[in-house]
Order: structure tokens, then C-alpha cells, then sequence
């Protein structure tokens, strides 16, 4: 989910900036990392940042101020992390800010925080947590892909809530989670069963790097 710009009052949008800022140090790292030690891996990471641009980029109008669409941060999140996705995701949102007019740089620190971080987040433990209970691979890519978009949308409602209170916060949250759900539930739904489709097709293309990134994010 976007938050419009200039639709956060200006210490709201301030605080998501900071809050999102340790996530991107941490993330930058880990993609420099993968640049100097897993070389092959550059093509697979840009497959994934591409992913996030072209699902995030279809969105719907949504709640005043915001608009719904799929985030794509599921895979970049499983393959190499919830911080790496951090970062493919806000080079995303920058773009899209600057040349498509979807978001915008005084939202980009919550808009981050919600698609980027709390997403790929979830995506990343529900994936892991799955496979350790031995469910397959798709299915366990299905649900984190899913969960990861609705995560996205409900830290949305919830900064929508906190910079918009009215009566009462719970009232404000309540509310904007029953809009967006109306929208987010079914493409969050359809997110996963792509997502599904999209591994299926890696998994036979370049079987060798996504088993080693697999591994090596989720063996135990």
C-alpha cells in the first residue's frame, strides 16, 4: 500500500523515516554482502526487486490519501532476507514516487515501513516457520506471500489511524482495516497463488541458487 503524498502530518511522517532507517543500514549491508561474496546472485536480486516494482505498480484506489495493490516483497524476502527486501523495496518506492506519481517522498519512510519491512517480515517468518513443520515449498510461499500483503495493510491502517485518529484510535484503525480488506484480502489472496507460480517457474530455471539461498536462510 502507498500513502499519497503530503497525506501524513509532517512529525508522523518524520517518525516512519527514523523508524525505517535502522532496517535500510542493515539491509545495504546485507546486499553488499551478497554483491562481493555471491556474485551469480545479481540477477536473481534484480528478478526480485523487478517483482516487487511491476505487482506494486498495479494498484487500486483504495481509502482517501492511499491506494491497495499487491507488494511482491514475499520473494525477495524468503531468497535473501527481510532486509534486503527492505532496501529493493524502498528503491522501488522511490521510483515510483518520482516518476509515476504513486506514493510520494514525504510518505516514503511509512510507506517503507509498511510494504518494506513488516511485509517482508512476515513473509520471511511465516516461510520459515512453515517449513519447519515440513509443509511444502509452494504452499509455505503461498502463505507468506498472502500474509505479507495483509501485514502491509494492516501497519497501513494502522499509521492512517495514528496520523487520524478522530473519536478514537480503535474506532480510526477499525475502520480503515474495513475499507482496505475489501480491496487487500482478495489481491493479498491472489498475491500468493502468483507468487506460487512465479517459484515454480525459478525453481526449474535456476534450481541451484534458490535451493542455496533456501538453505542457507532456513536450514537448521
Amino acid at each position: 500500500m502507498h500513502i499519497a503524498e503530503g497525506f501524513l502530518p509532517i512529525e508522523w511522517a518524520a517518525f516512519w523515516y527514523l523508524a525505517s532507517l535502522p532496517f535500510l543500514y542493515f539491509g545495504a549491508r546485507a546486499v553488499g554482502k551478497i554483491f562481493k561474496e555471491r556474485p551469480e546472485h545479481k540477477l536473481t536480486l534484480a528478478v526480485s526487486g523487478a517483482f516487487i516494482f511491476v505487482l506494486s505498480s498495479m494498484k487500486l484506489p483504495s481509502v482517501t490519501g492511499s491506494s491497495s495493490h499487491p507488494t511482491g516483497t514475499g520473494l525477495a524476502a524468503i531468497l535473501y532476507g527481510p532486509t534486503t527486501a527492505a532496501v529493493l523495496a524502498a528503491i522501488v518506492l522511490v521510483f515510483q514516487a518520482l516518476l509515476l506519481a504513486h506514493g510520494g517522498i514525504t510518505t516514503l519512510g511509512a510507506d517503507i515501513f509498511s510494504m518494506g519491512i513488516a511485509g517482508p517480515f512476515v513473509a520471511y517468518f511465516v516461510f520459515k516457520g512453515l517449513r519447519l513443520v515440513r509443509i511444502p515449498l509452494g504452499v509455505s510461499f503461498f502463505f507468506a506471500a498472502a500474509l505479507s500483503d495483509i501485514a502491509t495493510y494492516v501497519i497501513t491502517s494502522l499509521q492512517l489511524a495514528l496520523a487520524y485518529p478522530g473519536a478514537s484510535f480503535a474506532n480510526s484503525f477499525s475502520i480503515f482495516l474495513g475499507i482496505f480488506a475489501i480491496t487487500q484480502i482478495p489481491l493479498a489472496i491472489a498475491e500468493g497463488v502468483l507468487l506460487w507460480m512465479f517459484f515454480d517457474y525459478l525453481q526449474k530455471s535456476r534450481p541451484k541458487i534458490v535451493a542455496q539461498c533456501i538453505g542457507e536462510a532456513h536450514a537448521k
